[in-house]
């Protein structure tokens, strides 16, 4: 028998259409795993978005303030003493020649005394020198006298005369102080404070109460130095808190020439037009001031505008769904909107939500806001 191991050995080739397919095969396994590894695309991002619409008409501003009598005065006494009686109280009505408060008139009934006392010294010593003047004229035309000695009698008697016409002024100052130790009203109105109570010593010309002054009643605001311009042209109402559906027209009287210290504000007393005894002083009342828009504005949530220290700015949505920031010019803000008057168009979208979170190029999908 033969050797097996040298029985020639048998090669297979295999055909190049089947190494074509499983290399296809092999390419399609891996390309599968790859589209199984691979991140899923990014949704696109929901936001509100709002359309621009620029419109004229009247823009208005309300600024709460309080309403004041156009005259108030402090009332004090015209003489120094102790506070005996205060007759009113806050809010007390009083007409003229009411009486205030009352000092205690001692001091100056003593002093009125002294002035009578005075006068009737002063009152004998000019008779007494009236009658050596009469005398000495008698003997001087007799030529008994001398001259000199008529002449010492006339400067005696002009002295006397003096003297009297001043102890009537001192007793009349004496009298009118003492009428002054009872402070009375000089005018109608309502005490607004007090100021000093019974027991209390008072200097001269020291408050005691103050008084609103029946009259023209105004609402007293503070307007920033941005409204000054608008105040002074435009058409002022005023509601009271207490009747919010009845409007009084009003009219600027007074604009501060000063800005407060503290609140860098300007003081404004609008006159209440037609104010009746409904309009009570310090009632909380709104000023409303209402002009003619010379610019047209587009008003934006408030949140719509971001400003990151470069300026305001918007966030628009472009024809592709991209965001876009653009810079805009706020004429003012109220309560809650913007007032845009440049940098946008009619029709843009803005975002008006969550756009401190917002980038620009950043794909969106825009949910019209609800009116």
């Amino acid at each position: 028998m033969g050797d097996v191991s040298a029985a020639p050995r048998i090669k297979f080739r295999v055909p190049a259409a089947w190494r074509s397919l499983a290399a296809l095969g092999v390419a399609l396994m891996l390309s599968a795993c790859q589209a199984e590894t691979a991140p899923a695309p990014k949704s696109e991002r929901p936001v509100q978005v709002q359309r621009v619409v620029f419109e004229t008409g009247v823009s208005a501003r309300e600024f709460v303030g309080v309403v004041r009598a156009r005259y108030e005065s402090d009332l004090g006494f015209r003489v120094a003493g102790k506070i005996v009686a205060r007759i009113v109280n806050v809010g007390d009505r009083v007409r003229i020649g009411d009486v205030i408060a009352r000092l205690d008139p001692r001091d100056l009934a003593l002093q009125v005394e002294s002035a009578e006392a005075e006068l009737t010294a002063a009152t004998s010593s000019l008779t007494q020198a009236a009658a050596d003047l009469q005398r000495y004229a008698t003997l001087k035309a007799r030529g008994y006298a001398a001259i000199a000695d008529f002449d010492r009698k006339q400067a005696a008697n002009d002295e006397a005369e003096g003297r009297l016409t001043r102890a009537r002024r001192a007793l009349d100052l004496a009298r009118n102080q003492l009428a002054y130790g009872e402070l009375k009203s000089d005018a109608d109105g309502v005490i607004t404070a007090t100021l000093a109570e019974p027991g209390q010593v008072v200097a001269i010309g020291q408050a005691v109460a103050r008084l609103a002054h029946q009259g023209e009643k105004e609402a007293v605001v503070s307007l920033p130095e941005t409204r000054l311009g608008e105040a002074q042209q435009a058409r002022a109402t005023v509601r009271l808190w207490s009747d919010r559906d009845r409007a009084f027209q009003a009219r600027l009287r007074e604009l501060a020439p000063q800005a407060d210290p503290a609140t860098r504000t300007f003081a404004a007393r609008f006159t209440i037009l037609d104010a009746d005894d409904t309009v009570a002083f310090g009632m909380t009342a709104t000023v409303k001031l209402e002009r003619q828009r010379e610019t047209p504005v587009a008003r934006l949530p408030l949140a719509a505008v971001l400003n990151r220290g470069t300026g305001p700015t918007v966030y628009l949505v472009d024809d592709n769904g991209a965001l876009v920031s653009r810079p805009v010019t706020v004429a003012s803000f109220t309560g809650d909107a913007a007032l845009v008057t440049g940098g946008i168009s009619n029709g843009d979208r803005i975002v008006t939500l969550g756009v401190q979170t917002l980038e620009a190029g950043l794909r969106v999908r825009t949910i019209e806001a609800q009116p």
